[in-house]
């Protein structure tokens, strides 16, 4: 099917998009940390049913060195650095700004594609990339007072918690790296294992940070809370199942910088439920800024 690869990548948007603010308003209830463990495992149950229905096995034991060598890699870049940043910055600066300042992952990504699998972007892509950078920045930077030497001088500085920003920045360099090493790792075999093995060596990666922080309390009190526990398990089934099972579909079927780049839609698709649901403003710079980064998406399939 032609535009299979990009026609997963939109559904991952869509799959992020009800993933993120379900993980946003779960970690204001029980912390970032007890999320990211919880969704893995509960992540982890629906894949290895999955799989058994699929393709007859609860785990992935088909899977070669190579496989699982360089999806490790990924699930530790990915799910551990990646998104312990991500989910601290959902919490600090919430879901809409985070996943806008996620759209930087794609060029990112297309930069260590470039590196690592040699591959090639046309001009235009390189321009659309340009264009989604530029909405990002229009959000996130403003123009603030500075006196200095008895002079007033104007100076761009950020519109949010700048910790905020360096988290979601943190959060898309991880995905970034993760996509990148889960295509050279997953070649043709099947998404959903790769997905698995992901999944698996991001639950060791966090049970061994509870473990040196011994913070297992917040676990506890996660699954004692009814709200936070139907929240994660929404986002479990949006986020790491299917949201990122159809991310590794996308960059199995086309590049991954333009993989990356339809993935970044999600700070548009995000606005109307953050407005509705969690009774955000917006104001004219977030609306453009927004609409600018989906038109460089746009441009990818000129």
């Amino acid at each position: 099917m032609q535009y299979s690869g990009e026609f997963a990548a939109l559904l991952t948007a869509v799959f992020w998009t009800i993933t993120s603010l379900a993980f946003e308003s779960a970690g204001k209830k029980v912390g970032s940390l007890a999320v990211n463990l919880i969704r893995l495992v509960i992540a982890f149950l629906f894949l290895s049913f999955y799989l058994k229905i699929t393709r007859g096995m609860f785990f992935p034991l088909d899977a070669g060195p190579q496989q699982w060598i360089w999806l490790t890699l990924s699930g530790v870049v990915g799910f551990v650095i990646g998104d312990l940043f991500l989910f601290q910055a959902y919490v600090v600066i919430g879901a809409r700004i985070s996943q806008l300042i996620m759209s930087l992952t794609p060029p990112i990504t297309a930069f260590i594609g470039w590196i690592l699998l040699g591959e090639v972007l046309t001009p235009t892509n390189w321009l659309g990339m340009m264009v989604t950078m530029s909405g990002i920045c229009l959000v996130i930077l403003k123009k603030g007072d500075h006196i200095g030497n008895g002079n007033n001088r104007r100076k761009l500085t950020t519109a949010y918690s700048f910790r905020g920003i360096l988290l979601a920045m943190g959060g898309a360099l991880g995905q970034a790296a993760g996509l990148v090493l889960s295509k050279k790792g997953m070649g043709n075999y099947d998404a959903f294992a790769s997905t698995q093995i992901r999944v698996m060596t991001g639950i060791i990666g966090f049970f061994i940070i509870f473990f040196l922080t011994n913070r297992w309390s917040q676990i506890f009190k996660a699954l004692k809370n009814r709200s936070a526990m139907q929240r994660i398990t929404l986002g479990s089934i949006f986020g790491p199942f299917l949201g990122v099972s159809f991310s590794l579909l996308a960059v199995q079927h086309t590049r991954a910088g333009i993989a990356a780049t339809i993935m970044a839609i999600v700070p548009v698709l995000i606005i109307p439920p953050a407005v509705i649901i969690f009774k955000e403003k917006l104001n004219w710079k977030e609306i453009t800024g927004a609409v600018i980064a989906v038109t460089g998406v746009m441009l990818f399939f000129l």
